[in-house]
């Protein structure tokens, strides 16, 4: 039976179509908004997401940066007090068990974000592999998350919070911020490619905050969006999703993420079988549809009649105006502008190989 977030009600009350997702009931749009609204309200104002099915799970002791380390790709080691940092965590064929982020409390604490799906196989992996003294805990269920993202959360934030509780820079955070009087981590992070915040609470104070930045945000057009614009916006930005760009039968150079690998570390699980591959074969890459019709995930793509791969996801990008894919592509044909056609049901359209991301913010 899946689970309800703290939210669900108010999910139900703003008129939400629940389904289930990760183990949990959870709206994929708003009726009567629906998806292509909520979508531009993100681009162009705010939307705010109910994203309390992630996982989050915490290091602490002596020991806890030589466990994240040995652990995880990125390398750890020169993070500040409230710096995120992404990072991929593989098993040992180099094949990515999930994708990640790290948050440096203090010294020897931090707090890790994963995926809802894998949490509990990414737990178990994580207590498998745990040395030292350190503690590893799995906090999720003790925490809420609430999302906002697009150009006007900053001017929404700004409203509720004191400057000094408000993080500066990409990829930072306030572990004891407090908005309009409940406290939080306010974190500027996102999966959209907008300019935005994650805000992570105790489970009985999300609802009073939820409900807070909705009437806050009505001047800013904020809009309450589900999962289905979720998805539209970090494909649209070219974010790789968990079992679609990348699972543990890819690896990370394959899937465009070396930026997360730090080789120069003395090892991280997965290194050597990385090292020993050598240069990937496949890559990852973006195409436009040039004729009518949507790709969707796992449909063959071709080139001159011979199979080169296959696509990933594949939707229609409301920002664009157009339909796109993400595929995985032999690397020697995947060259940007060339002419590929894929597969969908039986019926091959033309597509054109292009740069990632689809779309990003000026």
């Amino acid at each position: 039976m899946e689970k309800k977030t703290s939210l669900y009600d108010c999910h139900l009350a703003a008129g939400g179509r629940m389904v289930p997702f990760a183990g949990y009931l959870l709206p994929v749009q708003y009726e009567p908004t629906g998806l292509m609204k909520e979508h531009t309200a993100t681009r162009t104002q705010i939307g705010m997401f109910d994203v309390s099915h992630m996982g989050e799970m915490s290091y602490q002791g002596p020991d806890a940066l030589k466990n994240l380390n040995a652990l995880l790709t990125n390398d750890f080691t020169n993070m500040e007090d409230g710096q995120a940092r992404y990072s991929l965590m593989l098993n040992e064929n180099g094949g990515i068990l999930d994708d990640l982020i790290v948050y440096k409390r203090a010294d020897n604490d931090y707090l890790i974000v994963v995926n809802a799906s894998n949490r509990e196989k990414d737990g178990a992996w994580m207590k498998q592999h745990l040395f030292g003294n350190a503690e590893w805990r799995d906090i999720s269920d003790d925490i809420s998350q609430i999302a906002l993202q697009g150009p006007k959360s900053k001017d929404l934030i700004a409203k509720l919070c004191t400057a000094d509780h408000i993080p500066q820079k990409y990829y930072t955070a306030k572990f004891h911020a407090t908005i309009a009087d409940t406290p939080c981590v306010l974190s500027r992070t996102g999966y959209t490619g907008e300019f935005g915040y994650e805000i992570y609470c105790n489970n009985d104070d999300t609802v009073t905050l939820w409900n807070l930045l909705l009437e806050a945000g009505n001047e800013f057009g904020m809009t309450p969006c589900g999962l289905g614009a979720r998805d539209t916006l970090r494909f649209e930005a070219g974010m790789p999703l968990y079992g679609h760009e990348m699972d543990e039968n890819i690896t990370p150079l394959e899937a465009d993420l070396g930026f997360a690998i730090k080789f120069a570390k003395e090892d991280f699980i997965g290194k050597i079988a990385l090292q020993e591959l050598g240069e990937p074969k496949r890559k990852r890459v973006g195409i436009k549809m040039i004729g009518k019709g949507i790709a969707r995930e796992q449909q063959d793509v071709y080139q001159n009649g011979q199979l080169i791969g296959k696509t990933t996801s594949g939707t229609h990008c409301p920002t664009l105006g157009g339909a796109y894919a993400m595929a995985l592509l032999d690397k020697e044909r995947a060259t940007i502008g060339t002419p590929v056609e894929i597969d969908v049901r039986g019926r091959k359209i033309a597509g054109e190989i292009v740069p990632l991301p689809f779309y990003k913010r000026m």
